[in-house]
């Protein structure tokens, strides 16, 4: 069974830290593209990061790149969002998912496998 746990989200000020993490099970990080979204209250679902790890590719949403990093430990099986430089508006629940496709994320929607989300708050 696909399982994908997020976790690591908290409370932090603004200009702080978090790691999220996000255990899968059932699959092989390296075989599938893994993306992490994220959803403000009373906004949609976006995606701010994705990973290939056949391609060897990331990707950003402008808002977080160069603040984020995505990173793959095939190891433990399990994918990074390294988050610095936080800000009020980083605030959302962040969800991890898996698309079948090992080259890119497809989006909200069409990943094919989703995490429970992990709830980030930045305080200013």
């Amino acid at each position: 069974e696909v399982q994908l746990q997020a976790s690591g989200g908290g409370l932090v000020q603004a200009g702080g830290s978090l790691r999220l993490s996000c255990a899968a099970s059932g699959f092989t990080v390296d075989d599938y593209a893994i993306g992490w979204f994220r959803q403000a209250p009373g906004k949609e679902r976006e995606e701010i990061s994705c990973i290939s790890s056949s391609k060897g590719s990331t990707t950003y949403t402008d808002s977080v790149e160069g603040r984020f990093t995505i990173s793959s430990d095939s190891a433990r099986n399990t994918v990074y969002l390294q988050m610095n430089s936080l800000k009020p508006e980083d605030t959302a629940v962040y969800y991890c998912a898996a698309d079948t496709d090992p080259n890119y994320c497809s989006g909200y929607g069409y990943m094919d496998y989703w995490g429970r989300g992990t709830q980030v708050t930045v305080s200013s």
